[in-house]
């Protein structure tokens, strides 16, 4: 199965891999693998995490505050937003196709 992000959950990723960086040298990089590892369990088992509405999932990673919402169309996991779990569950609604 593929992955793709949507423009905006892209930028949310690399706002907070800069975020982590600038807190701690080297703790970007950590963030970043560790979403990238998130997204692997989600390829591995797409419907096997919580749905969080009703067209989409939510895989929580296990070190960071944070959530992957993704949707699945087709054969193709479409990462929908990283989100950090304290802002408003709702912000990214519009950005399903």
């Amino acid at each position: 199965m593929n992955y793709r992000f949507h423009p905006l959950a892209i930028e949310e990723l690399n706002t907070s891999i800069d975020y982590y960086e600038g807190v701690r040298p080297g703790l970007g990089l950590n963030f970043s693998e560790e979403v990238y590892s998130t997204i692997q369990r989600i390829l591995q088992f797409p419907k096997a995490w919580t749905k969080f509405s009703e067209n989409c999932r939510r895989c929580l990673t296990q070190r960071f505050p944070y959530g992957i919402i993704y949707h699945i169309k087709k054969e193709e996991v479409i990462i929908v937003a990283v989100m950090q779990l304290n802002q408003k569950p709702k912000k990214w609604d519009d950005r399903l196709e």
